[in-house]
C-alpha cells in the first residue's frame, strides 16, 4: 500500500511539472506572438488618405477638396462670431462641469426640436417629440439605430439612398440593422434619379425603414425638389415605411433654415411619424464639439415619455451622458434672440460663399473652353459636389495639378476660394477635354 502511494505521488509530481512546463511554453508563445497577432490591417480611410497625400505635396498651388469642413475665402477654418460671443457668455457665468443628464441639456433639446420642426409645429407644442442630445450627427444616428433595433415592431431592414454618406452603413450595421438600398443618384445626368427612386421605393417591403437626407445630400449634393418630396412622401405612406431623416446641414445648404427643413416638415404635415438625427457641426462650425440631437416623433405625450425612458436606457451603457460644452453653445445661441438672429446671418453667409464658388467654378470651366455641360455644379447644393469625373480623370487631376479629391469625383466646395477657383477650372478642363 505504501509503495502504491509512493508511485502515485511521483506520478502527480510528474504531471504537475508537465503542466507547469506547458503553461510556461504557452505564456512564452503568447508573449512572443501577442494576443493580437491575428488582427488584420484595416483599409485606410479614403478621406484621411487624401489629406495625408495633400500634406506631403510641395506644390504651392495644391488643393485639398476631400475634407468636409467649412473654410473661409482664405482657406482657413472659421469660428462663427456668435460662437465666440456664446463662449464668453458661458465663461462669464462661471458654470460648473458637472455631468449632464442621460438625455443631455433640456434647453438644448427643446431648442433643437424647435429649430427642426418649427416653433409652431404640433410636434413641439403638443409634446409629441422625444428629443435627446447625441454626440453630433453620427452619435444621434447610432442612438436611432439602437432604438429601432430594440423596439421597431418589424424586421429591422433600413434602406439607404445610393450612394449615401459612407458612415451610414457601418453605423446601422453596428446597431444590428440590415442595410439595403434604393436608387437615388443618376451618374448620367449628375442629378436626382427621380423615376428610379420612386420605382425602388414603391417596391420596398411594407413596414421597412427608409433613410432620407433632409437637405444637401451627402455625398452628391443632389436634392429632390419640393414637388418631388411630396410624391416621395405619398409613396412612403402607401408602403407604410418609417422615415428616418438625417439633417446635418439645416441652414448651411441654402442659407434658409425653413427651406432646408422643408422635407422633414412636409412629412410631418403629411401625417408621418419620423425619426430625426441633427448635427451642429456644419451650420455652427462646431465640428469638434460633437453637438447633435436625436428625435422620435410619437402619437401622444404619454407615448413620448415611454419612448424617452427606453432611449435613456439605451444611451446609459453606450456613453452614460453627452458632453456639455457644445450643447451649451448651441443652447445659448438659439435661446438668445439677438444671437439667434446674428447666427442666421452668419450661416447664410457660409451657404452663400459655397453657392458663389459653384457659380464661379461653372463659369470658369466655360471660360476655359470646356464643351461639357456643367449645369449640375450649380444645380447641386451644400458642401459637396459630385463632379462626374471618372477615376482616371481624378488620378490625372491629382498627379498633374496637385488637386486632391476622392476617387468617385466628389469635391468639397468649401476647399475652393476666389484665389484658386480659376486654377481648378483650368485643371478640370485639362483632364476632361
Amino acid at each position: 500500500m505504501a509503495l502504491r502511494k509512493s508511485f502515485s505521488s511521483v506520478n502527480v509530481s510528474r504531471n504537475l511539472a508537465k503542466n507547469a512546463v506547458a503553461a510556461t511554453c504557452s505564456a512564452s508563445t503568447r508573449n512572443n506572438s501577442s494576443w493580437w497577432s491575428g488582427v488584420e490591417m484595416g483599409p485606410p480611410d479614403a478621406i484621411l488618405g487624401v489629406t495625408e497625400a495633400f500634406k506631403a505635396d510641395s506644390n504651392p498651388q495644391k488643393m485639398n477638396l476631400g475634407v468636409g469642413a467649412y473654410r473661409d475665402d482664405n482657406g482657413k477654418p472659421y469660428v462663427l462670431p456668435t460662437v465666440k460671443i456664446a463662449e464668453q457668455k458661458l465663461l462669464d457665468q462661471g458654470l460648473d462641469k458637472e455631468y449632464a443628464g442621460i438625455g443631455g441639456l433640456p434647453d438644448f433639446c427643446k431648442a433643437s426640436a424647435q429649430l427642426a420642426f418649427g416653433e409652431d409645429s404640433s410636434v413641439v407644442t403638443k409634446g409629441l417629440n422625444t428629443t435627446v442630445q447625441g454626440i453630433s450627427g453620427t452619435g444621434s444616428l447610432r442612438i436611432g439605430g439602437a432604438f429601432l433595433n430594440k423596439w421597431y415592431p418589424k424586421k429591422q431592414d433600413i434602406y439607404l439612398p445610393t450612394p449615401s454618406w459612407g458612415n451610414h452603413t457601418p453605423i446601422f450595421k453596428h446597431a444590428g440593422l440590415e442595410v439595403k438600398a434604393y436608387k437615388y443618384y443618376d451618374p448620367k445626368t449628375c442629378g436626382f434619379d427621380f423615376k428610379g427612386a420612386l420605382d425602388d421605393i414603391s417596391k420596398i417591403p411594407e413596414g421597412s425603414i427608409i433613410l432620407l437626407h433632409a437637405c444637401a445630400h451627402n455625398p452628391t449634393g443632389v436634392d429632390p425638389k419640393p414637388e418631388q418630396w411630396k410624391e416621395i412622401s405619398s409613396i412612403v405612406k402607401q408602403r407604410k415605411l418609417f422615415p428616418f431623416f438625417d439633417m446635418a446641414y439645416q441652414g448651411f445648404a441654402s442659407g434658409d433654415i425653413s427651406k432646408d427643413a422643408f422635407a422633414l416638415r412636409y412629412f410631418i404635415e403629411d401625417g408621418h411619424q419620423v425619426a430625426l438625427a441633427q448635427s451642429y457641426a456644419k451650420n455652427m462650425g462646431l465640428y469638434g464639439e460633437r453637438a447633435g440631437a436625436f428625435t422620435i416623433v410619437c402619437s401622444s405625450p404619454e407615448e413620448a415619455q415611454r419612448v424617452m425612458s427606453q432611449v435613456k436606457i439605451l444611451i446609459r451603457p453606450m456613453y452614460s451622458n453627452p458632453p456639455i460644452h457644445g450643447a451649451r453653445l448651441v443652447s445659448t445661441i438659439l435661446n438668445t434672440p439677438e444671437l439667434r438672429s446674428q447666427w442666421l446671418v452668419e450661416v447664410k453667409g457660409m451657404a452663400d460663399r459655397i453657392i458663389s464658388m459653384r457659380e464661379k467654378l461653372k463659369s470658369g470651366l466655360q471660360k476655359a473652353g470646356s464643351s461639357h455641360n456643367w449645369q449640375h455644379i450649380t444645380d447641386q447644393i451644400g458642401m459637396f459636389c459630385f463632379t462626374g469625373l471618372k477615376p482616371d480623370q481624378v488620378e490625372k487631376l491629382t498627379k498633374e495639378f496637385s488637386v486632391y479629391l476622392t476617387k468617385d469625383g466628389r469635391i468639397s466646395m468649401a476647399g475652393i476660394s476666389s484665389s484658386n477657383v480659376d486654377y481648378l477650372a483650368q485643371a478640370i478642363h485639362a483632364v476632361t477635354k
